[in-house]
């Protein structure tokens, strides 16, 4: 698609909370959080003219590659949260993206994320083929108090549990999508720490792709005030996660 004359560096977008979105206690899971993030970025991309069907005109996607996000409060079922979102950095084969939650006019959540350009048929990252002059990028705008980062997988870790990459994981990149990486880790810890908002931060590191039909294991370790997750395959970590408790 073309440039949208609309076309912003910095996009907000509202979205309504609904139940389907919700734990029990009618709280956004962190999921869905993580959904709504990357339908913003999304939209933000088709205004630009870098999106996905922009994209695939030369075998190309966006990847997520690293992802932070601050939580203070989450929002809940029925609210109405404006997600705005910025590039601090967009060159070569990499883009670093910014986003905001607020309700009311107030924040509650903040995320930075790194992404990579991937091209779809030689499976690997490649300089993106679009232009985008056009984006204007804000690296002293910071969304987090802390950036993203790579966790350290060289740890104690115990086997927790094994599962098959199904076809409800996989998306239109034809590889498991990004935030199933993550359910698949929240549904294996105590569940009573979650509802009650005691996730403050998180933390997910995205090393190797995962197709339909993948074996893997899932391997955590609990640290002070931290969990560690590593999901492998062929004894390779394929994604590492820590999650960062009040």
């Amino acid at each position: 698609m073309p440039i949208s004359p609309n076309f912003t560096s910095v996009y907000s977008h509202d979205w309504e909370i609904n139940f389907l979105q919700c734990t029990p206690n009618g709280l956004l899971k962190h999921t869905e959080l993580c959904n709504i993030l990357q339908l913003t970025a999304g939209y933000h991309a088709e205004m630009g003219g870098i999106n996905f069907t922009d994209m695939q005109l030369h075998d190309q996607a966006w990847v997520l590659s690293r992802m932070r996000v601050e939580i203070d409060e989450l929002p809940k079922w029925t609210e109405t949260i404006t997600v705005t979102t910025w590039i601090y950095d967009l060159q070569g084969s990499r883009s670093i993206r910014a986003f905001e939650v607020h309700v009311g006019g107030r924040k509650i959540i903040g995320s930075v994320t790194y992404w990579a350009v991937f091209n779809t048929k030689l499976r690997k990252a490649e300089a993106l083929a679009l232009p985008h002059e056009h984006v204007e990028t804000y690296p002293e705008r910071k969304a987090t108090e802390e950036s993203f980062k790579k966790i350290d997988v060289n740890r104690e870790l115990l086997l927790n549990s094994e599962r098959k990459v199904m076809l409800s994981d996989v998306d239109i990149v034809n590889h498991a999508n990004n935030v199933k990486y993550l359910e698949w880790c929240l549904d294996n810890i105590d569940p009573r720490p979650i509802l009650k908002q005691q996730l403050k931060s998180f933390d997910m590191n995205f090393m190797r792709e995962l197709k339909l039909g993948d074996a893997v294991q899932l391997f955590s370790a609990k640290e002070d005030n931290a969990t560690i997750f590593t999901i492998n395959k062929d004894d390779k970590p394929c994604f590492a996660l820590e999650l960062d408790w009040k």
